[in-house]
């Protein structure tokens, strides 16, 4: 290398022996293959290779080096310009321009975005996958005690009545008749569509053209609904597709996806209903339209349990139809996917109904229609 290094070229500099906070004034010698420390008195401190050394980040006017996989934090501070260059010279690593610090910070600007796209794709893409595989194998007590911390705030998001009216319909000694009925209907609805889970079903005072499946089996059917059916296969069809929501866990796999990894490692971890996170969900539940094959799903259960039963599978069908078309009518089926995909799909796939078969008589569906008014 001699020839290409300034060899014997001296020069005042400041020594940090990475110890201490003191500076030590040192003079510099290059010789072939390093950079020589000595002290004042002209005692060797150190020989630095050329090889090891590495720039430090420093004002401009100032050249500090120190050394590579060390643990001595030791530095040097060159002002002479001449003896910088020596240095450039004798070790081709050392850039002063910036040039691989600017690489370096734009080398860990493009991971950062790249970490922060995989978290996107994970949430976007991994969560729902990772929740429709666990959802199936969530021990059923454990999505009982789901259902039952999202049943309290879906509770306190819907009763929204005086105090003194009850929040579930059939309590008033002229509801119990209509009370009757509807445990009638939904035996008969879980029977015919094989659910081995036991039901927790209610009607309440509410005016939507609606009805809901929390996990654990809660099925709550609004009062609009019943008020807005024609028959009683009507809201037997609208609650077989719950029902089928129910037998395919689309409520907790719902809730999985809303919550993300957090409920999805909690409920590997035995702690779930901690935090905002069924809070959350619970919300999800009454906002987000389930996926067009979760629909797809909940319908086809809703027909066979409806053929099961001896009503009319094309119920819900009929009344999707005439729901989504009144364009002032509040219902959650006006933003489920496709309804008239799903009107012409169930219409396509269930056969008609059975002559003279009926699931409630004439008395039952009379009171059943009645099963909220001992309260205004």
């Amino acid at each position: 290398m001699t020839g290409l290094i300034d060899v014997g070229r001296t020069s005042d500099a400041v020594y940090f022996d990475g110890a201490t906070s003191a500076h030590h004034d040192v003079t510099l010698e290059l010789n072939d293959y390093a950079v020589v420390i000595f002290d004042l008195t002209g005692e060797l401190i150190d020989q630095w290779p050329y090889l090891r050394l590495k720039h430090l980040s420093a004002p401009a006017h100032v050249f500090r080096i120190g050394l590579r996989k060390s643990d001595n934090l030791a530095r040097l501070e060159i002002t002479d310009q001449d003896m910088a260059h020596a240095i450039d010279v004798a070790c081709p690593d050392i850039d002063r321009t910036g040039a691989s610090a600017s690489k370096a910070r734009r080398r860990a600007i493009a991971l950062s975005f790249l970490a922060a796209v995989s978290l996107f794709a994970v949430a976007f893409y991994g969560v729902p996958v990772l929740a429709d595989r666990l959802a199936q194998y969530v021990p059923l007590g454990i999505e009982r005690r789901l259902g039952s911390a999202a049943d309290m705030q879906v509770r306190a998001m819907l009763d929204k009545g005086p105090r003194e009216r009850p929040f579930e319909c059939g309590e008033a000694a002229t509801e119990q008749t209509g009370r009757a009925a509807f445990q009638k209907l939904m035996a008969r609805l879980q029977a015919a569509g094989d659910l081995k889970l036991p039901l927790r079903a209610a009607v309440i005072r509410r005016e939507e053209a609606n009805a809901i499946a929390l996990p654990g089996g809660h099925v709550y059917v609004f009062k609009g609904l019943i008020d807005q059916a024609e028959n009683i296969d009507e809201v037997a069809g609208v609650i077989a597709h719950e029902l089928g929501h129910v037998a395919n866990r689309d409520g907790t796999r719902a809730i999985m996806q809303a919550t993300g990894l957090s409920l999805i490692f909690g409920i590997l971890l035995g702690d779930f209903v901690g935090g905002g996170a069924v809070v959350l969900a619970s919300e999800s539940l009454l906002k987000s339209a389930y996926s067009r094959e979760a629909e797809s799903r909940a319908d086809d259960y809703a027909v066979r349990t409806m053929q099961q039963a001896g009503g009319d599978p094309r119920s819900l069908a009929r009344f999707l139809g005439r729901i989504a078309g009144k364009a002032r009518t509040r219902s959650i089926f006006v933003d489920h996917p496709a309804t008239p995909d799903r009107v012409s799909r169930i219409n396509a796939i269930a056969p008609p109904q059975s002559a003279g078969a009926t699931l409630l008589d004439a008395a039952e569906w009379r009171a059943l229609k009645r099963i909220c008014a001992g309260y205004p």
